[in-house]
């Protein structure tokens, strides 16, 4: 009940950081005109990578790495925050 509780307690000042950043994204596109990425989707690509080795580095079950791992593979920003703020070991 206390980690929910501290995580409702900064949930506003979170969400009052992460909305600019993901409206601009979502009307981004991550990729340029000519195919290439554009630079906050190798920002974010470099994010992913930090998080898979982060995840595999975990002394948790395969079953949990593959759940984490297939959660941010598949939702490449909301899945990053969600392995940040909830699935990182302290």
């Amino acid at each position: 009940m206390r980690q929910l509780r501290s995580f409702s307690d900064r949930l506003p000042v979170l969400l009052t950081l992460l909305l600019p950043l993901l409206l601009l994204t979502a009307s981004c596109s991550r990729f340029n005109a000519d195919g290439s990425l554009a630079p906050w989707g190798l920002l974010l690509l470099a994010l992913d990578i930090w998080a898979f080795i982060s995840i595999f580095g975990q002394p948790w079950d395969i079953g949990k790495k593959l759940l984490w791992a297939a959660i941010v593979f598949f939702f490449p920003l909301g899945g990053l925050l969600i392995y940040y703020f909830f699935g990182r070991s302290r």
